[in-house]
């Protein structure tokens, strides 16, 4: 519904914003290690200074092992909501495999009325193995566990009575989840994933946005997945497949000048808990969207991103990871929101078709269904209307 109506408000083409997954890590250039606490009041303080900046988005990851701390993000977003006025409150995962259903309903839909509708979320199954049994489930069931958790919560938050059984949890009959959504329009669901096409088949089927974090692997393999996506979001009719909402994935360091952005970036990188101890930061930064340098080379990377994607609606960085300290971070928000993301949004406008979607918000939502519901009543009104008989 959402890529076949019109624009409705001007809200920026392309959201930019930034995600974070919460790591507790070491800082390698002093050996100082923030404590829970600490790690937590800097991602807060990161997402207000990601609006103060201008950037559209901040997505929160969702952990439940260390050394991440983002266990209950509905609970930060709720505070950011407080202290934020445009923001749009989004999740880097969600886990639609070990989380309930029924519980994630409610608390985004809570969410929801919380931020007056700047809330959206992106489902992930997580692929922290000893995560499934801490929640009872089985990481070998993860794609099946996906499939099913989403159908029932794609039912929750647009039924008002749901009578439901399944595999994987017990029936429901009868049931309301309350709040029910913010207007009567449920948060804007994206499906994220790094490697499978089975979430792609899944976000086209439903015609929900597809997240690709493309901060690992070569342009190839992103190239393919959205690709895929793209081509069943057509063949269920949701759109054409330049429609389809597609959000990406970076990573970026700066500085003015190159050199100084390398020299303070490669400790960080060599002991990252992700990809430390690999690839060089040389090698890493060629095979992936990894951008070291001055915001210009940013800003020369990250332009040219659609004409491997194709265009899209939503671009995130991560920026806050690998133990780099705040001061160091908050200074990265100011060159990504004062001289990079303005050219971008000025790149990404040029030659934009018309009929390419943009960035979805609630506002947007909300007209698309009362646009779609306005068609089906005047359908209905000229089926009905009586056929004036000949004289």
């Amino acid at each position: 519904m959402y890529a076949n109506a019109l624009n409705s408000e001007s809200a920026p083409a392309v959201q930019f914003g930034i995600f974070t997954v919460g790591d507790v890590t070491t800082d390698p250039t002093n050996g100082e290690t923030p404590s829970e606490r600490d790690r937590i009041k800097a991602i807060l303080a990161i997402a207000q200074k990601a609006e103060e900046v201008g950037l559209d988005v901040f997505a929160l990851g969702e952990h439940h092992n260390p050394p991440f701390v983002p266990s209950s993000p509905t609970t930060m977003l709720g505070y950011i909501a407080a202290k934020t006025e445009r923001l749009i409150l989004s999740t880097a995962t969600t886990l639609i495999t070990t989380n309930d259903p029924v519980k994630i309903a409610e608390d985004y839909a809570m969410l929801q009325h919380v931020a007056d509708g700047r809330v959206d979320m992106t489902l992930g199954r997580g692929n922290t193995g000893p995560v499934y049994p801490w929640f009872g489930q089985d990481i070998r069931q993860g794609i099946p566990l996906a499939i099913e958790h989403y159908a029932l919560l794609h039912r929750l938050l647009r039924e008002d009575v749901v009578d439901w059984s399944g595999k994987f949890r017990t029936p429901l009959q009868g049931f309301t989840s309350t709040p029910r959504p913010l207007d009567g329009v449920p948060p804007f669901v994206w499906h994220g994933s790094i490697r499978s096409p089975e979430i792609a088949e899944q976000a086209a089927f439903y015609g929900d946005g597809f997240f690709a974090n493309n901060i690992f692997w070569p342009k190839e393999h992103y190239m393919r997945l959205i690709g895929y996506y793209r081509q069943r979001f057509e063949h269920y009719g949701h759109g054409s497949a330049d429609q389809a909402i597609v959000g990406l994935g970076g990573q970026a360091f700066m500085a003015k000048n190159s050199q100084d952005a390398v020299k303070t970036f490669r400790p960080y990188f060599d002991n990252a808990p992700v990809y430390g101890h690999g690839p060089s930061l040389e090698e890493f930064t060629e095979q992936t969207p990894l951008t070291v340098g001055s915001p210009q080379e940013v800003i020369d990377r990250y332009a040219g991103m659609r004409e491997h994607f194709g265009d899209y609606q939503r671009q995130l960085f991560l920026m806050d990871h690998a133990g780099l300290p705040l001061k160091t971070v908050l200074e990265q928000l100011d060159l990504l929101g004062e001289e990079v993301v303005p050219v971008l949004r000025k790149e990404f406008a040029k030659n934009r078709p018309a009929h390419i979607p943009n960035g979805p918000t609630h506002a947007a939502l909300v007209a698309a269904r009362d646009a779609a519901q306005d068609a089906e009543l005047a359908g209905a009104t000229r089926t009905a209307a009586p056929v004036a008989q000949e004289a």
